[in-house]
């Protein structure tokens, strides 16, 4: 597994900095959000060019990194016409630039039915299910024809809030260029953290196989509430998730989430040290 680190969380610098950082704590790839990382130049739509995706291609090279996910991380449920085009749009650019960067994934979470992207019972209804393939087909369709993997993310508090709904979703739009990220922490909440080693068997047995990338991170319960970690602080069973990613997904990309630039490489050793006794 090849284990890497979201560049925000990584020392705040100048992109060219920053990869020679993350290789140098022992990374392998890198989760890149450009409006995150880039503050020198614009990332608008417009200006993903070949020309900067292939500059940023050399940079990743150089430094023997993969770019693992790009993140494009809009809501396609926004039911405001106008800002649901822009946002389709966006993904585009998104998909283009990454075609020549060499991205593993471009990746999205799935949204909410409003336009303030914010949680709502609504949700999870059978209604946004549906807008939501709606809206992500003619961006999948687009992959397709730039050579680019898509890869949704499930998440408890979004459209896409299960395993059930997510392979629903790879179902009904029945592309190849459609692939899940995988992370675990992100279908638990304060009701169901208990229930998590069933979680993680039926993500595993309904997605298992579509899962192109991992997320890495760990929780704690506080006051009642789900807190996401650093992997390794908290109470995640990567114990059971890890030997099926081993076994079945070889070199993977693994890219950890909510470190510091102070404890990102303890939790890059904790995992490896899962990852070698699975």
């Amino acid at each position: 597994m090849q284990f890497g680190i979201r560049l925000h969380d990584a020392v705040k610098a100048p992109i060219e900095e920053r990869l020679k950082i993350v290789k140098e704590q022992g990374f392998t790839c890198a989760h890149v959000a450009l409006s995150k990382v880039i503050s020198e130049n614009s990332v608008a739509p417009e200006a993903l060019t070949p020309g900067y995706a292939m500059y940023l291609k050399r940079l990743f090279d150089k430094n023997e990194l993969d770019c693992a996910v790009l993140g494009c991380y809009l809501n396609l449920a926004n039911p405001d016409a106008t800002q649901l085009k822009a946002i389709q749009e966006k993904y585009k650019a998104n998909i283009r630039f990454a075609a020549h960067l060499g991205a593993g994934v471009v990746g999205t979470e799935t949204g909410a039915p409003n336009v303030e992207y914010k949680f709502e019972e609504a949700c999870w209804n059978e209604e946004s299910l549906q807008i939501f393939i709606k809206n992500l087909r003619p961006v999948v369709k687009y992959a397709e024809q730039m050579g680019v993997l898509m890869a949704i993310e499930p998440v408890v508090r979004h459209i896409v809030c299960n395993p059930v709904r997510a392979r629903r979703v790879l179902d009904e739009i029945d592309s190849p260029n459609l692939r899940i990220i995988l992370d675990p922490v992100n279908l638990l909440e304060s009701y169901n953290y208990e229930k998590q080693d069933e979680i993680i068997d039926e993500v595993i047995e309904l997605l298992g196989k579509d899962v192109a990338v991992l997320h890495v991170k760990d929780f704690v319960i506080k006051d009642g509430k789900l807190i996401s970690v650093p992997v390794g602080q908290g109470q995640c069973h990567w114990d059971r998730i890890i030997p099926y990613m081993k076994k079945e997904k070889p070199f993977m990309h693994a890219t950890l989430e909510d470190t510091k630039p102070d404890n990102a490489v303890a939790a890059l050793h904790y995992i490896m040290d899962i990852y070698k006794n699975a």
